[in-house]
């Protein structure tokens, strides 16, 4: 049985969207569920702490290095896992130095003496103070950013539109964060710009779909909202695909390639582009349906609006000729 029935004109996107819906709110709610039950796993840039990259010429003996760094109370319960390669190590920590003079990396190399040939490739310490001000703005970063994006489609077209928009973006939003709850991806900073890249990319998409939305409502009166929906969604339909493809394309290669710096960024905007592009067709556009938004009486007042420009430029000419 196909999916979307073709009539010629347009595919029949709005007769499956209570199962599109029904589906997205099935994702949010296990989202929410893992937010809540698994939380999410702040790494240092929020939560404060130390990280020490260490590099060896063969294969790192972790286990050897646990015990090792175990003799100093900075790394008593620090983390060790694998950077890319067997070779090369990452030693987290949730505490961080008092002293801005104290040289961790010298500290550390001092503690792994006889674990092999080594080097200290890099050392980042943010204090909790820090953090809790980088998670606090990253926050706010966020709400602004949402609330810009409302005002902005308000503005560009009605209420309706704007709303619709923002509640496709938290959508996104919180499957997203979901995926990245599950897998205990670290949240820092370079999650935080994903996050915000992908508001940008999903209403990047959602506007030209509501775009065309508009441009079909201005040229019919007695077409019904699902048809124009509809036809806006199917000639949208190419471009959507091949956009969404080639950036999937690009950022799974620096899922794949880019090393471990640059993972969670991209687990997270992977996980975006597809939600994203799913939210744009099916999230975005059936909610102006349940707005109740009617073409009848866009065009009603439009035509209003018309009116009193009409006028308003009647009164300015007469007045400038002296008639008033």
């Amino acid at each position: 049985m196909e999916f979307f029935r073709y009539d010629g004109k347009a595919f029949d996107f709005m007769g499956k969207s209570k199962l599109a819906i029904s589906i997205s709110l099935i994702l949010i709610l296990i989202s929410y569920a893992l937010l809540a039950t698994k939380g999410l796993n702040y790494g240092i840039d929020f939560a404060g702490g130390t990280i020490v990259q260490v590099k060896y010429d063969k294969k790192a003996p972790i286990a050897q290095m646990r015990k090792q760094l175990q003799a100093n109370k900075l790394f008593k319960d620090a983390t060790i896992t694998e950077f890319g390669s067997p070779n090369e190590v990452i030693i987290r920590t949730k505490t961080s130095s008092g002293s801005v003079s104290k040289d961790i990396g010298l500290t550390t190399k001092e503690l792994l003496k006889g674990t092999g040939n080594l080097e200290i490739r890099r050392v980042d310490i943010v204090g909790p103070k820090v953090g809790g001000e980088l998670k606090e703005k990253g926050l706010m970063a966020l709400l602004l950013s949402i609330g810009a994006i409302l005002i902005y489609v308000a503005f560009r077209f009605e209420w309706r539109f704007a709303v619709a928009s923002i509640l496709a973006l938290v959508h996104d939003v919180s499957i997203a964060m979901g995926a990245v709850s599950l897998f205990q991806i670290d949240v820092n900073l370079d999650v935080l710009a994903a996050i915000l890249t992908l508001l940008g990319y999903s209403l990047n998409d959602t506007i030209i779909v509501f775009d065309r939305i508009r441009e079909g409502i201005m040229k019919t009166k007695n077409q019904a909202l699902p048809e124009i929906i509809n036809d806006s969604i199917t000639r949208t339909l190419a471009r959507t695909t091949l956009t969404s493809l080639t950036t999937f394309f690009v950022v799974f290669t620096l899922f794949m390639f880019g090393g471990e710096i640059i993972h969670a960024f991209a687990f997270t905007l992977l996980v975006g582009i597809v939600v994203g592009t799913y939210s744009s067709i099916f999230v975005a556009s059936p909610i102006l349906m349940w707005f109740r938004f009617d073409v009848k009486k866009y065009h009603a007042k439009l035509a209003e609006k018309a009116k009193r420009e009409a006028e308003k430029e009647r009164m300015r000419a007469q007045y400038e000729s002296g008639v008033m």
